[in-house]
């Protein structure tokens, strides 16, 4: 017990980096990934294949290769970010991508009456989305973007590659130099303690859209 709150300051100081990068990326990813699902569907085919083209490189490409590249590959191009800027960007734009396709299967889904109704009635295509489509899209894919908050949690981890300090890093440092797996064993726990938390407050979004439809 007295190793445990010996070690709890530095392990709580990697959780504090663990829960700022996933509340960044959940924060502006979502939204982000709204606006590229609709540019994904726009008529346009330039800004279509374009968007195309970002899509399949965040998801065919791993984050950690993303995360690296955005950091030490950008100031070969005279685009310098600290560490935390770097991490932040490339878990927007990787999640972002995966939400985007999130919402455009859940566009894809709706009834094309809906949309012949909305020309009907003359409303604008911003009216149309913004006001009809997505509040039942979001219904609609709202356990898969759960699915992807809760794989972001453990997504985190990664951001080590960069030399920020989050949980399973402090832990793996305090296990390497005590020689203990005391702080793996307390990160697992705050991982599933985060989830569990998650997961919850989740399931009780879900189940308010449930009681909607």
């Amino acid at each position: 017990m007295d190793y445990i709150i010996e070690v709890m300051p530095f392990m709580l100081s990697g959780l504090k980096t663990t829960l700022w990068v996933f509340a960044v990326t959940a924060i502006f990813s979502i939204p982000l990934g709204v606006v590229v699902c609709l540019m994904r569907l726009s008529k346009i085919r330039i800004i279509s294949f374009l968007t195309k083209i970002y899509i399949l490189i965040m998801r065919g490409t791993p984050l950690m290769l993303q995360i690296t590249f955005i950091f030490f590959g950008l100031p070969i191009m005279g685009i310098v970010l600290n560490r935390e800027i770097a991490a932040a960007i490339a878990f927007i734009l990787n999640y972002a991508a995966y939400f985007a396709e999130i919402f455009r299967g859940g566009i894809n889904s709706i009834d094309e009456g809906q949309f012949e109704a909305a020309k009907v009635l003359k409303l604008s295509k911003a009216t149309t989305y913004f006001g009809i489509i997505l509040p039942q899209v979001i219904k609609i894919v709202f356990p898969s973007v759960a699915n992807e908050l809760i794989t972001l949690v453990k997504d985190t981890a990664l951001v080590y590659v960069l030399g920020l300090g989050d949980i399973l890093r402090a832990a793996k440092t305090l296990s390497n130099k005590d020689a203990s797996l005391v702080p793996l064993i307390i990160a697992g726990g705050a991982y599933l303690i985060i989830i569990g938390i998650l997961t919850f407050v989740l399931r009780k979004i879900e189940d308010k859209f449930e009681y909607y439809r």
